[in-house]
């Protein structure tokens, strides 16, 4: 079987934004995650924002790191926490340890499905910004908990030694 292609589709709807990540969502699309957490922090009228992985057959650390930078852009703007909408008990499993919970409310369902979704246009990414993406949501997540401080620290202290000094290649 092959895997998804990983897509991300949108919506914002009387306050409400709505992210649902689709098939395979790993760093590729991290650029466009990340660009996507930067306009929401800056949307007005912004309410509420759920995160619905219900079609979501794999997401990796990458992308999970650029979720929690998503919901660290809406700290202090929304009522409530975001939401994760996720029906996978696997991936309820690896959200609930690495410590997903304590920045978005988890939900097996959403309160309202929303009404049309659309494809994001994809940020392509060049490999030294994926590099730093990588390393920045890596960052990210060894902040959230001490598993995945532990889980990730070998790779960022990879990434940050393979960081080439300025101007040279």
């Amino acid at each position: 079987m092959m895997m998804h292609e990983g897509r991300l589709k949108a919506a914002f709807d009387s306050g409400v934004f709505v992210l649902k990540l689709c098939g395979d969502v790993r760093l590729t699309l991290c650029a466009t995650l990340d660009t996507q957490a930067q306009r929401l922090a800056e949307t007005p009228g912004l309410e509420a924002v759920m995160v619905d992985l219900r079609e979501a057959t794999n997401v990796d650390s990458t992308a999970l790191g650029f979720l929690a930078k998503v919901a660290m852009a809406l700290q202090g703007r929304l009522k409530q926490p975001p939401t994760i909408v996720v029906d996978n008990p696997d991936v309820r499993r690896m959200l609930d340890v690495m410590g997903f919970a304590r920045y978005f409310t988890l939900l097996e369902s959403p309160i309202t499905e929303p009404h049309e979704l659309r494809d994001l246009p994809e940020v392509p990414a060049d490999e030294e910004g994926m590099r730093e993406r990588i390393l920045e949501a890596h960052r990210i997540l060894m902040h959230m908990n001490d598993h995945n401080r532990e889980q990730f620290q070998p790779l960022v202290e990879m990434l940050e030694e393979q960081k080439s000094p300025a101007g040279r290649e």
